[in-house]
């Protein structure tokens, strides 16, 4: 009965209120359960938020007290500055593939954006995965599109997000079909804006890495 309690264990471990014994059984629950994963993953940007919160909220404010009534007004003025600085990227992103089209057009290929996206590939020669990523910045912090090739399944792989303070978030995973060499689309998001990541990789659910993209 206890195992099929466990998927009712994402939130709290998300959440990181399960005691060090259940995160452990709960973590070798994970290795083999992809929807356990994909819904772990799902509450990073609200993990972060509260981790966010409690950092911020002095020690002396009740949990339950309510809002100041300029709360709203600063919200809405960092939110308009957050978009400020990601269309800021976006023109930085665009003058960098000018100069990489000028200097080096396997790279330009390689890298590219539109409508306010960033898109990276890359492959590894070693495992033969190739990977594409597309990242677009939201105020709470990155949608992300992955497509990805890799025909030396069946194996269980995620797709991790590193930042450039060294943290590192579940993007998304999936499950890599038997001698199945073609492109598969999947989505994910973290709660990392995309110029604090400073790469992405794919590996498999045992920790190798089968393929690292570069963020620009």
């Amino acid at each position: 009965m206890r195992s099929l309690e466990r998927h009712r264990d994402v939130a709290a471990y998300a959440l990181g209120v399960l005691d060090e014994a259940e995160a452990f059984r709960f973590e070798d629950h994970l290795m083999e359960c992809p929807s356990c994963t994909t819904r772990v993953t799902e509450f990073g940007p609200v993990t972060r938020q509260l981790m966010l919160y409690r950092q911020a909220t002095p020690r002396t404010v009740h949990p339950l007290a309510g809002p100041g009534p300029r709360l709203l007004d600063r919200l809405l003025s960092e939110v308009a500055a957050r978009r400020r600085a990601g269309r800021r990227r976006v023109l930085f992103a665009v003058a960098a593939s000018v100069v990489l089209a000028v200097a080096g057009p396997v790279m330009a290929l390689a890298a590219g954006g539109g409508g306010g996206s960033v898109r990276v590939s890359a492959t590894d020669e070693r495992s033969g995965v190739w990977a594409r990523v597309t990242s677009e910045d939201e105020p709470w912090g990155s949608q992300v599109g992955l497509e990805v090739r890799d025909a030396a399944g069946p194996r269980s792989c995620l797709l991790v997000a590193v930042g450039r303070d060294g943290s590192e978030e579940t993007v998304t995973s999936w499950t890599v079909a038997p001698h199945d060499a073609r492109p598969h689309s999947l989505h994910g998001g973290a709660s990392l804006h995309p110029g604090e990541i400073a790469r992405y990789e794919v590996r498999t659910t045992t920790g190798e890495r089968l393929v690292a993209i570069p963020s620009p």
